[in-house]
């Protein structure tokens, strides 16, 4: 063991399953974290990153899991050197959330719904502390202040529902802070928050750590926030470290040919100036296509779209006031374009989606598909135009049912309208597999039994079953790897060029939005607030909401770290604008 290293991991080996279906996940892994050091662990799903993570923390073994070798030594505060893979649970517990603390991906998952945040926060402070019920409440309003959360006495008493998922995260990260431990984990801390809410948490937890002294094991597929955060990088593919730099090292001078396409596989904003349309990853710039002329009517258009949801209150549950979700929407998408629709979490992006389709009733204003207000249809003519719209959602292992094959989940919507039947289906089934790069083989397979790239595949072959003209793509990349969202990307793409499909592209992935997108709508508390094309959204942006959006991105480049965020942040900035 390194005699500096606060966590030292030697020739680790982690395996899951037994006999003949033992399947080892990580294997002779060697990285160390020095005190106050930030070490970022990255690779594709499936690489090893989390289950190495979850084992400091002694959690492998409640998902079936086992060490198999190695060593995981960590140095206590007391000076002792304990090995966590051996260890018993007693000690594990005595170190879990007072010298080693987690942050998990999902907020929402990590808190429990029937207790307030503030209870759960003072659970910590009882629990490693020995702290009184009076202590406990006010070091616990103490720490959501720390964390930035307005009104700490009032947050206290909410439930983890009525908070925003950045307000959620900001909340566990209090949790692990509570007991200021020597080592924080941060297991994909902001795959799931929106870019601005983003920004602040990652310069939160970065202040935090240089206050405290603390050290950081941040796990990530996200190479902008290994840019923004990390002090030295460590890669995994397939459970084995296949490079170890400092982060100007990696981004500067990649040696392995693995960490070269992670990094290339990275959205880079300005990369796309000059270029007249969208462009797959990898692609000759000569091969995007512009945004087809419109001669006529669009094949979409929305005008003066709102949908409020009713707010109510007491027992009676009385009908005091509307959120207004979507307020006076208007937007129009030709045939063969991308539309991108951002904007933070909350902004009304993803019910203005559910509401062209329906899932949720608009409460007034038009959409027109080729000229036809859908708002107007009855139940059995909408069903019948949905064939021409269609919607993949954000979480596809959600989105699919994982008690039905492949093959009757992508027929299912041809069954449904009665348009193929018997060998037909089989036939149709394979065509759209393949077209969506996936093989015959893996329509007999179960949801689970595919990575989550894959499952995203099936959903767009299933949305393709039908032959749509427009899709709704509403989060469909924000929880992939970089480099499996960079294949969805390439696919969207091509579809549209060989298809001529529509596409609404809701996202909060600003580098995302500026390859795929032909032009950009940006919203804001249910309303639009600028739209234009590309170049005018990303290259001469008229709002300050939208200059907001987009230098919140994290660059992938150490050598420029959020100067302006941070400038924002001290000068108030952001709070102001959102």
């Amino acid at each position: 063991m390194d005699s500096k290293a606060l966590l030292s991991i030697e020739n680790l080996t982690i395996s899951f399953g037994s006999g003949d279906r033992t399947t080892r996940v990580v294997e002779n892994l060697d990285f160390s974290v020095a005190p106050g050091e930030c070490v970022a662990v990255v690779g594709e799903s499936g690489s090893g990153k989390s289950v190495t993570a979850f084992s400091v923390l002694g959690l492998t073994s409640f998902n079936g899991g086992q060490i198999e070798a190695g060593s995981i030594n960590f140095t206590r505060r007391d000076g002792a050197v304990v090995d966590l893979a051996r260890a018993d649970e007693r000690t594990l517990r005595s170190i879990r959330g007072d010298e080693i603390a987690i942050v998990f991906q999902e907020p929402m998952t990590a808190l429990n719904p029937v207790f307030t945040v503030g209870e759960q926060i003072a659970e910590v402070l009882r629990q490693h502390r020995g702290c009184d019920a009076r202590t406990a409440h006010k070091q616990a309003v103490e720490l959501i202040t720390r964390v930035q959360i307005n009104d700490p006495a009032r947050r206290f008493g909410q439930f983890p529902h009525e908070l925003s998922g950045g307000m959620r995260q900001r909340i566990v990260i209090a949790m692990a802070l509570a007991c200021s431990p020597r080592l924080l984990i941060a297991d994909e801390p902001t795959t799931a928050l929106d870019v601005t809410i983003q920004a602040q948490v990652l310069d939160l937890m970065r202040d935090l750590a240089r206050q405290d002294g603390m050290a950081l094991l941040f796990i990530t597929h996200d190479m902008g926030v290994v840019a923004e955060m990390a002090d030295r990088v460590v890669v995994m593919c397939k459970g084995r470290k296949v490079e170890e730099q400092t982060v100007h090292g990696v981004f500067a001078s990649p040696r392995e040919t693995y960490t070269k396409t992670l990094l290339a596989a990275v959205p880079r904003l300005g990369s796309m100036a000059g270029i007249v349309g969208p462009l797959a990853f990898g692609a000759d710039p000569g091969t995007a296509q512009p945004a087809p002329k419109i001669t006529g009517a669009p094949l979409l258009d929305v005008a003066s779209l709102s949908t409020w949801f009713p707010i109510h209150k007491g027992v009676l549950k009385r009908h005091v006031g509307d959120v207004k979700a979507v307020d006076d929407v208007s937007f129009s998408i030709g045939r063969g374009e991308t539309l991108a629709l951002v904007g933070e979490s909350g902004s009304g992006k993803s019910t203005t989606g559910r509401s062209i389709l329906r899932l949720v009733e608009p409460r007034a204003g038009t959409v027109r598909l080729e000229g036809e207000d859908i708002l107007q249809l009855g139940r059995e003519a909408m069903r019948v135009r949905r064939r021409d719209m269609q919607i993949v959602f954000q979480d596809p292992y959600a989105a699919l049912d994982p008690r039905l094959i492949a093959f009757d989940q992508i027929v299912e919507p041809l069954v449904i309208h009665g348009i193929d039947k018997g060998s037909a289906l089989r036939d149709r089934a394979i065509e759209l597999v393949r077209r969506v790069g996936l093989d015959e083989d893996h329509l007999d397979r179960y949801p689970h039994e595919f990575s989550g790239g894959q499952r995203q595949r099936l959903c767009i072959a299933r949305a393709l079953s039908l032959s749509p003209k427009l899709i709704i793509a509403d989060e469909c990349v924000s929880a992939l790897d970089v480099s499996i969202q960079a294949q969805v990307v390439n696919l969207l793409i091509e579809l549209q060029q060989e298809l001529g499909l529509s596409y609404l592209f809701i996202s909060h992935d600003m580098g995302v939005v500026e390859r795929i997108s032909h032009r950009v709508a940006v919203m804001q508390h249910g309303q639009i607030v600028e739209i234009g094309t590309r170049a005018q959204i990303f290259e001469d942006p008229q709002q300050a909401y939208t200059r907001a959006l987009i230098a919140a991105v994290p660059v992938a480049d150490p050598t420029r770290r959020s100067p302006y965020i941070q400038k924002m942040a001290r000068t108030r900035v952001l709070a102001d604008v959102f």
